[in-house]
């Protein structure tokens, strides 16, 4: 020893040891089982997840109620009435009323257009003709109705007089000529068969003499009542069907019906088109709808006319001003397009929200956010 003490510690706890060669001993225990499979908390996990999903699906358990028990479901704003929906512009098919063949095309596929502005038109050359052949007909039918209502000129009546007079003298001639032949035939002077030709030409010329005084007379008279009605009723007929052939030559103009943006262009100049072939599809600038939902129980703080602000994703901080313009009458599932507040298996209303004085920012299909404040006295609580 070197004065040092020396410490002696105890040996270590060992943990059984294998038999060395030769050796003999116990058996190993066998692993635990509770090591293996899986934890029992996520057994029991997977069946509370199990019985809750079976639960909800045979309607035993609401959804929207425990929602409404969430603690922050107590602090929303139930001072607007949130409804989310798309933007509903309406669309003209525009057309020609008459066929024709395309001489113009004034706007292409995105380009602006105001109300009655020219955007197409015909050949006009056909319709100018039925234009100019209607004006003829109708010019000459009122020449003939102008002339039954002036009635006979007074040369016209003079001339009937004439004639009178010259059928009164062949009278008397044939007269005269019929007694010379029937005073010879006494003597048996004359052959019975000029006698005849001088009776027969007595008795004509009387008869002459009274049609031509029937003809003085209707001469004095002018035409009848009927035939005036009738040339009447043929003149309005012309001016209708001028009316109508200016129709169709105002109809080769194809207009604009209000203010928007050409679409779609289906026909280029030179094609021959037939009435109500689309040419054109027209977006309009207004009105713009926007079509929405709202659940049965705010449906009672919405009524027509309630101002309400539209939003876009595109623009939160510019909303445009609307008013609601229609609401539904009857109950409808929730379209698989719309989201609302509410499950989709609850019954909504299809509200129609007209947006006022739109700055074309709104596009066809755009969804947007439509803001509606409760009346006071009416905010329900949660």
């Amino acid at each position: 020893m070197n004065g040092t003490l020396a410490v002696e510690r105890p040996p270590a706890a060992r943990g059984p040891q294998a038999p060395g060669p030769g050796q003999s001993g116990p058996p190993a225990p066998p692993p635990s089982p509770s090591r293996h499979g899986p934890p029992r908390i996520v057994i029991l996990l997977l069946v509370l997840a199990a019985a809750g999903g079976g639960a909800w699906s045979f309607g035993f358990l609401d959804v929207g109620k425990i929602r409404d028990r969430l603690p922050w479901k107590a602090k929303e704003d139930r001072s607007t009435i949130v409804m989310l929906g798309n933007v509903d512009v309406r669309q003209v098919n525009l057309a020609f009323k008459v066929d024709g063949r395309i001489q113009a095309l004034a706007v292409d596929e995105g380009d602006a257009v105001k109300a009655g502005s020219v955007i197409a038109s015909l050949d006009r050359r056909y319709f100018d003709d039925e234009v100019r052949t209607a004006k003829a007909r109708r010019d000459a039918l009122a020449a003939t109705l102008a002339r039954l209502e002036h009635g006979s000129r007074p040369e016209e009546i003079a001339q009937a007089r004439a004639l009178v007079d010259q059928r009164a003298a062949e009278v008397h001639r044939a007269q005269v000529d019929f007694r010379r032949s029937e005073n010879l035939l006494e003597r048996q002077s004359v052959s019975r068969q000029e006698y005849d030709h001088d009776e027969a030409a007595a008795r004509e010329a009387v008869a002459q003499l009274a049609y031509a005084r029937e003809a003085l007379r209707l001469a004095e008279i002018g035409p009848r009542v009927e035939d005036i009605a009738n040339a009447r009723a043929q003149l309005a007929e012309a001016d209708a069907e001028l009316v109508r052939i200016d129709r169709r030559l105002a109809d080769s103009r194809l207009i604009a019906p209000g203010d928007g943006v050409i679409l779609t262009r289906a026909r280029e100049v030179g094609a021959i088109v037939q009435p109500g072939e689309v040419v054109f599809t027209l977006t309009l600038a207004t009105p713009v709808w926007v079509r929405t939902y709202i659940d049965e129980p705010d449906l009672g703080d919405v009524r027509p006319g309630a101002e309400v602000e539209v939003v876009t994703d595109s623009r939160p901080s510019s909303p445009c001003r609307g008013h609601v313009g229609y609401i539904s009458p009857t109950a409808e599932f929730t379209p698989k397009t719309v989201e609302t507040p509410e499950l989709r298996t609850q019954l909504v209303y299809r509200v129609r929200v007209v947006v006022d004085n739109p700055d074309g920012g709104l596009r066809q299909g755009m969804p947007v956010t439509v803001r509606l404040p409760r009346p006071r006295g009416e905010v329900s609580t949660p």
